[in-house]
């Protein structure tokens, strides 16, 4: 196996190539250009696509323009689920580039949270970080931290620098050696087949008898449906960060190395792709 440095650097370093169109009905003073970007997983759409806002406001007049919004194939962004996610969860099965649709107007306030500043991505952020250290510290390390570390730990996300954020970020992944683990694993499931926007629930990563609780436990006991059963065909696809882990890897290890920025493990169940 890689040293596990190796996977928190693949994880954050991962890339989706996207291709933003700006929607046929947007009023223009000219042909709107497509606009290409390697968006990274872990970050969040408001937050990466400065460039393509300028990008398409540079054929298009002010008054036509109010809150930027994206879509994919009729579905609405969310800005706050990390952008690994989104793709995960509707468009891992199609040909890249990642083809998103950008809107100026007619923003859809029953499916989307408005963003009116970075300020609002950082709050959600790190109010996702409190919520996982609740669940695996009982608080104690994000209260014991002082707000300059909170601010680098948003400022490494946002400026993405691997070795600032990991730097303090360490620090909410580690536990006492005696506990073998965290108190619980912050998780959220995503399936597009629900209309449910996620499971969570508590879930200790260590069992009563001592043994390492897996991936495959935390299905069993979340959502059975996504279990392969020994004698039927395969219907589900289990991804985080785009990869289908084992269902035997121990959920803490997991979780200390495959979680998104925000603390959680984000899994996606979708449909085995049939082509």
């Amino acid at each position: 196996m890689t040293d596990d440095k190796d996977v928190l650097r693949d994880v954050w370093f991962g890339r989706i190539p996207t291709c933003f169109t700006l929607y046929q009905d947007e009023i223009t003073e000219r042909e709107a250009e497509p606009y290409y970007l390697l968006l990274p997983r872990v970050s969040y759409l408001t937050l990466v696509t400065d460039k393509v806002k300028k990008h398409f406001q540079k054929v298009m007049r002010q008054e036509d323009i109010s809150e930027i919004w994206f879509e994919y194939e009729g579905t609405p962004l969310k800005w706050h689920y990390p952008i690994g996610l989104l793709f995960d969860l509707l468009a891992s099965s199609s040909a890249l580039p990642w083809n998103i649709t950008v809107h100026f107007k007619s923003f859809p306030e029953k499916d989307l949270l408005h963003c009116p500043s970075k300020d609002a991505i950082e709050a959600h952020f790190m109010s996702c970080v409190k919520e996982a250290d609740a669940l695996k510290h009982k608080s104690q390390v994000i209260n014991e931290m002082q707000k300059k570390d909170h601010k680098q730990l948003w400022m490494g996300l946002q400026n993405d620098r691997f070795d600032q954020f990991w730097a303090i970020n360490r620090k909410l992944m580690e536990y006492p050696a005696e506990e073998n683990g965290f108190r619980y694993i912050p998780f959220r499931i995503y399936q597009t087949t629900t209309e449910r926007p996620f499971i969570q629930k508590l879930f200790r990563p260590v069992a009563a008898d001592g043994q390492l609780h897996t991936l495959g436990d935390l299905l069993k006991d979340t959502c059975p449906s996504a279990i392969t059963p020994e004698d039927g065909e395969k219907k589900n696809q289990v991804l985080i960060h785009g990869i289908e882990p084992m269902l035997e890897t121990p959920l803490q290890w997991l979780s200390e190395h495959l979680s998104y920025p925000d603390n959680f493990l984000h899994i996606s169940i979708i449909p085995q792709p049939t082509d």
